[in-house]
């Protein structure tokens, strides 16, 4: 598929989002009288909105604790509905964690899920399967549309891309980050603009964050015009770096890198969040307008753990670590007359139950030829069931990381060091319990090892990143990996994570 010339917003828009997805909405409004009498009977799919932040702490939101910043819609989906108070990322980074979100399943399973993350200086063929099922995909055969806000991080068509993977409409950037001004993963006169209205490069100004907002908008006015469920996957950039709030044009001139570590503060960090917090507001006050906000169930939750200036409290490791920091994230879901307002739930869970749990509430079910690794969430969601242990595993090519988590007991290898946890008593991971209680440490190595075997082998050719003593004052020790990052291969190389 050969690229389209980059064109502006206003030529676009006509054929796009105002147009292709109103008219294919409202086209597909117009039933005929046997499916118009079976609608009337059968009780209404709900519509769907997944709202994903990039890189966000477990606790910088206010709902989850963060003292110094106020959510107030992320915490309005949470006072209306449930959060998780044990919730997981699949990987401590991006693109293997939209694998597992996407697909239900480990992302070791696909040759994808061991890029951490997919780096766009890469020559290699790499991106989720087209004829893998997905989320969207399986949601279309149970007669809903769909789009795709923001970032998608899975491969670059014509091989991969959003639109193969199930989606009906596509506005966003392919690869792992861009600059919130300039919409370009280089610097800021290089020609890297990534900025995408399906398969055709718009160039439109404004900040990011606001531009995918508005989409979102646009997109469930539309669709909820249409009669028909929807799913609408709403992935924020923020507050993934560049450092870079509202009204901060002047440092997206200055960065010639957007992977940068001289920039950025607190300040700028929560505004980055807040901004993102009145987009989601706009879009839930579209679904109340539109008189569908009873009838959609709404998720918020992180891809990852938090970056640099994440508020990642108790725990401690950051993005791209195996420690509890790097793979806690909040994660809240509101759904009017069957999550009960207000509540919290203990149960442990992680990103992959999404698809089996968006899936149920649908009425319909994950391919049985590519069977789900998630858990169906909805007995927690709305029976109230009480807590189950589960086992869940973790592997990480940078420092050669394992983790694996048996009810309460956290087994955790960074390069030769080896630990036992228990994380519910030992958030902070500080009391290595393995000499203590051997038996559970020898039985936890011995399941990670067998789950291991059960997917794809380490590849050496696939990328793999994390954070060194030269970039981080408290990682000293950690050296560089061998080979060159792919953010700086180049001024145009585009940023991995």
């Amino acid at each position: 598929m050969s690229e389209q010339p980059i064109i502006s917003r206003r030529d676009v828009l006509p054929r796009t989002a105002a147009g292709s997805i109103a008219a294919g909405a409202l086209d597909a409004a117009q039933p005929n009288a046997a499916d118009a009498q079976a609608h009337s009977t059968a009780p209404a799919k709900p519509n769907i909105l997944f709202i994903l932040a990039d890189d966000l702490g477990s606790a910088d939101v206010s709902c989850y604790g963060r003292p110094d910043l106020s959510t107030p819609n992320i915490d309005r989906i949470a006072a209306d509905g449930m959060r998780f108070m044990q919730a997981y990322a699949n990987s401590a980074v991006c693109t293997a964690s939209r694998v597992a979100l996407i697909t239900g399943r480990y992302q070791y399973r696909l040759a994808v899920g061991l890029e951490e993350p997919l780096a766009s200086a890469s020559q290699r063929k790499v991106g989720l399967p087209p004829d893998h099922p997905s989320l969207p995909s399986i949601l279309k055969k149970a007669g809903y549309q769909s789009a795709l806000i923001g970032k998608w991080h899975l491969g670059r068509p014509p091989d991969f891309g959003p639109l193969q993977s199930g989606y009906d409409h596509f506005y966003g950037f392919r690869g792992g980050a861009l600059d919130y001004f300039t919409h370009k993963y280089g610097p800021p006169a290089s020609d890297t603009e990534d900025l995408w209205e399906d398969d055709t490069k718009v160039r439109q100004p404004g900040y990011l964050t606001d531009l995918l907002g508005s989409r979102a908008v646009e997109v469930v006015d539309a669709y909820a015009k249409s009669g028909r469920p929807f799913l609408v996957s709403l992935h924020f950039n923020a507050p993934h770096w560049p450092w870079e709030a509202p009204g901060d044009e002047a440092e997206a001139q200055r960065l010639t890198s957007l992977f940068h570590f001289d920039g950025g503060t607190q300040r700028t960090y929560q505004r980055m969040i807040q901004q993102m917090d009145l987009q989601i507001g706009r879009v839930l006050q579209a679904l109340d307008a539109n008189g569908v906000a009873d009838n959609t169930i709404v998720v918020f939750t992180s891809d990852n753990g938090g970056e640099r200036y994440a508020n990642t409290w108790p725990f401690t490791g950051r993005k791209t670590e195996l420690p509890e920091g790097g793979l806690r994230i909040p994660a809240v879901i509101r759904w009017p007359g069957h999550v009960p307002q207000g509540s919290a739930s203990d149960q442990v869970m992680i990103g992959m139950d999404w698809l089996p749990s968006l899936l149920a509430a649908a009425g319909t079910a994950p391919d049985p030829a590519y069977p789900s690794d998630g858990m169906n969430l909805m007995p927690w969601l709305t029976q109230r069931a009480g807590t189950v242990p589960r086992k869940l595993f973790w592997r990480y090519k940078y420092n050669d990381q394992q983790a694996a988590r048996d009810g309460d007991w956290k087994y955790l290898k960074i390069l030769d060091n080896t630990f036992l946890f228990d994380v519910n008593q030992d958030p902070m991971e500080r009391a290595n319990l393995k000499e203590r209680h051997k038996d559970v440490y020898e039985r936890l190595v011995a399941q990670s090892s067998e789950w291991n075997a059960t997917t794809l082998p380490l590849d050496p050719q696939s990328y793999t990143d994390g954070f060194t003593g030269a970039q981080l004052a408290d990682h000293f020790g950690v050296k560089a990996p061998p080979k060159p990052r792919p953010e700086t291969v180049g001024a145009t190389a585009q940023p991995a994570r």
